[in-house]
């Protein structure tokens, strides 16, 4: 048995439930945090998502049927709990939160998190001229290291569409970034 069957076997179990909740934040908090802020931008909505997305996991995962991976049903979750909160606050894309890119940009080099260089600001702003689903899929393939398979998952979107859509960024991206 591996340690992901291992884990939602106890984790289905009211006896075991909570201590194997303990280990899933360990494992996934701060994959899923990431995922999320992506999405909604702020660390403080990011924060707020994620305690949603942990919230909804535990109340299902009983209702889990295993038919994907728990780590994609997670991310499933995550991206449906972000997508949720920015149309509950009529957001429309993290990205066009901010109109002017240098200020996005500004926002991010001033991010605590954020250690970019040079190179990297310049993908970060090549990715905010891109349209939400090649945001997506880009950030989910590149940042997250999610399969295709994964992403086809969690967007219910073909694999076939996202490797399309995938490598028309790679070479969007490619082209711009030697400019």
């Amino acid at each position: 048995m591996n340690n992901e069957t291992e884990l939602i076997k106890k984790l289905k179990d009211s006896n075991l439930k909570n201590e194997a909740f303990k280990n899933l934040l360990d494992l996934y908090q701060e994959r899923l945090y990431w995922h999320i802020r992506k999405i909604v931008v702020t660390h403080d909505n990011a924060n707020d998502v994620l305690q949603n997305t942990f919230i909804r996991i535990y109340k299902s995962i009983n209702t889990f049927k295993e038919k994907s991976t728990l780590h994609t049903w997670m991310f499933r979750i995550a991206y449906n709990e972000s997508i949720r909160f920015l149309e509950k606050n009529k957001i429309k894309t993290a990205f066009s939160l901010n109109e002017d890119d240098s200020n996005y940009l500004e926002n991010l080099t001033q991010d605590i998190y954020f250690n970019g260089d040079e190179i990297q600001l310049k993908l970060h702003n090549i990715i905010t001229h891109l349209t939400n689903k090649q945001q997506r899929v880009f950030q989910m393939k590149y940042f997250d290291d999610l399969s295709f398979k994964q992403i086809s998952e969690i967007l219910d979107v073909s694999e076939s569409t996202l490797k399309s859509s995938y490598y028309s960024v790679v070479k969007i991206i490619e082209e711009k970034i030697i400019i």
